[in-house]
């Protein structure tokens, strides 16, 4: 099947829920925190009886039906990007008809086409909306937009933010702390899985052990500037994975600057990248501004049991690493406290067995997605008709 001329006609009521979900862009299209957090928790919420359908776009000329780990998709085509916005006019012809197959809408926020497309089909259904993040950019963009992000909000029956740091420094959310529940991210536990041996031993040519890691997509929030100054004082190795707009960037400073101390890997696989989060001794995270809403990344470290490294800024970071206690929380963009800190987390101590200890503590406390997904069925079946 590739045309949504395919899809089935609205269900006949039953006991079964679903959830269509709805979002700028999905995996394989893009792949992203947004985008892993959606297909975790359509698996896990399949598992449970829950039936999901994800509307995405992508480059493709004509809506097609496109999964991924056996979850449906319907990707549209992306017609025009203005602000970062991605439009699809074909998506705005078809919403009507394919919400009429749900039970419930749940929307990925921010997305202001998602708005868009809401307000115009006028549809009735219960809605969900997973707040990732404020709007940083565009700020007289916003100005015209915010009448139609408000009425959106306001028509939600529960918002999602991921962390209750997210929720405090929020000033959107602080508005709407009525219909605000917190569901913290959730990864499915890999942490028993045998790594490839013979990737784990090419991993060790390449990079070492007992390494500082850091892995994410290479932008302008990451805070990489300041792990490249920070490096000229660390006793020990550096690996940077990912890509992005920053990449050249950052790999002109550290050449340039002669920083021998620094790996780049590159955009790296899921396997791969477990093996490196294993190899490692902690985990560097050094974003600087609240566009780094969570930190997919540090969820990974924390299920690997290593110590972290983050900064304060008000968001999810610091609900996942918790300063003296699962690793150390650093002012923003600054080096010398960075550089201290690293090379504390170097040195052999009880102090960095106890913070490795209760990373993988908290992780399993409170970040898996069994437990994610549980908490939005409890929410789906409150607010299903």
């Amino acid at each position: 099947m590739d045309s949504i001329s395919s899809v089935p006609p609205p269900h006949q009521k039953t006991k079964e829920l679903r959830v269509l979900h709805v979002y700028k862009t999905w995996t394989p299209e893009s792949y992203g925190g947004v985008e892993q957090f959606i297909s975790t928790l359509c698996l896990e919420t399949e598992k449970m009886g829950i039936k999901n359908r994800v509307l995405y776009l992508g480059k493709n000329k004509k809506p097609k039906l496109k999964g991924h780990d056996n979850i449906k998709g319907i990707c549209f085509p992306l017609d025009i990007e203005v602000a970062s916005t991605g439009f699809s006019f074909s998506m705005l012809k078809n919403f009507s008809r394919l919400a009429e197959w749900c039970d419930i809408l749940h929307f990925h926020f921010p997305w202001p086409f998602g708005d868009l497309i809401h307000f115009l089909s006028r549809s009735k259904k219960p809605m969900i909306i997973s707040y990732h993040s404020d709007i940083f950019k565009q700020r007289y963009l916003k100005i015209i937009y915010k009448p139609l992000m408000n009425y959106f909000l306001k028509k939600a029956d529960i918002i999602v933010p991921a962390s209750p740091n997210y929720v405090l420094s929020s000033p959107v959310l602080k508005k709407y702390k009525s219909k605000v529940e917190v569901i913290p991210y959730g990864l499915v536990d890999q942490i028993g899985n045998t790594p490839n041996p013979e990737r784990v031993s090419y991993w060790k040519n390449q990079v070492g052990e007992n390494f500082a890691f850091f892995m994410g997509v290479l932008r302008y929030y990451k805070g990489l500037h300041t792990l490249m100054e920070a490096s000229r004082k660390v006793s020990g190795p550096i690996v940077i994975a990912g890509a992005g707009p920053m990449e050249k960037e950052i790999k002109d400073f550290a050449e340039s600057h002669n920083l021998t101390n620094i790996k780049f890997v590159g955009r790296i696989s899921e396997e791969d990248k477990d093996i490196l989060y294993r190899l490692s001794r902690f985990f560097v995270f050094p974003s600087h501004v609240r566009s780094e809403a969570f930190g997919i990344s540090l969820l990974e470290a924390a299920m690997h049991g290593k110590p972290m490294i983050s900064c304060e800024i008000g968001t999810g970071t610091t609900f996942i690493n918790i300063n003296s206690k699962t690793g150390v929380v650093i002012e923003p963009e600054n080096a010398e406290m960075l550089s201290v800190a690293m090379n504390k987390l170097f040195e052999q101590s009880e102090e960095y067995l106890e913070y490795s200890k209760n990373a993988r503590q908290r992780f399993e406390e409170l970040f898996t997605a069994k437990k994610m997904a549980s908490s939005y069925l409890e929410l789906y079946r409150r607010i299903s008709p």
